[in-house]
């Protein structure tokens, strides 16, 4: 995996733990492990923050953090990933999830006129609600899975390539060693 360029753009350690909203952690933040970038760390990373960007919650960031922390994967790179869902993302993601969540739950579904209102929300909420977060549920789980697997799989493909290029690299040094000059 392109472990330097990770290292370029993510936020260094003492630039996280700098940051005012997240000094209610207080040392946690100081473990090695949540800065490493490797192929565990990051894996996990993408299990969380892709599946956090997937759930319709306020403070996504927040429960990539603290999941990250528990799961003791790459935390800048699990935050940034919940950033998939921004606010142009976001419509088209929870529309298709609500739509597997109706399906799901053989129910219509409804045409989405939003109101931004109380009488709007408390007759549509259960309607919309619930199909809206089981199709999340499931394509959050299923997302961060195929994500943490393929992840996995292409960093140990890396890790073969190059050990490949360094065997045939020595055994060619040692062919032009062995021949008289």
């Amino acid at each position: 995996m392109p472990k330097k360029f990770m290292k370029r753009y993510l936020p260094t350690p003492e630039k996280v733990q700098a940051m005012k909203s997240l000094r209610f952690l207080g040392d946690i933040l100081h473990e090695p492990n949540l800065w490493h970038i490797n192929r565990h760390s990051v894996a996990r990373a993408f299990l969380v923050g892709i599946w956090f960007c997937f759930i319709p919650m306020p403070f996504q960031m927040l429960g990539a953090t603290l999941f990250a922390i528990w799961f003791n994967a790459n935390l800048p790179l699990s935050v940034v990933l919940v950033w998939i869902s921004n606010p142009v993302t976001m419509p088209p993601i929870f529309y298709f999830n609500y739509k597997i969540g109706a399906w799901i739950l053989n129910r219509p579904v409804l045409n989405f006129e939003f109101e931004l209102s109380w009488a709007w929300i408390s007759e549509r909420l259960l309607d919309i609600g619930i199909p809206l977060y089981l199709g999340s549920l499931i394509i959050a789980t299923v997302s961060a899975c195929v994500a943490y697997l393929v992840i996995q799989f292409l960093w140990r493909r890396k890790i073969r390539s190059d050990w490949q290029v360094r065997r045939l690299e020595r055994i060619r040094r040692r062919g032009t060693a062995d021949q008289p000059s």
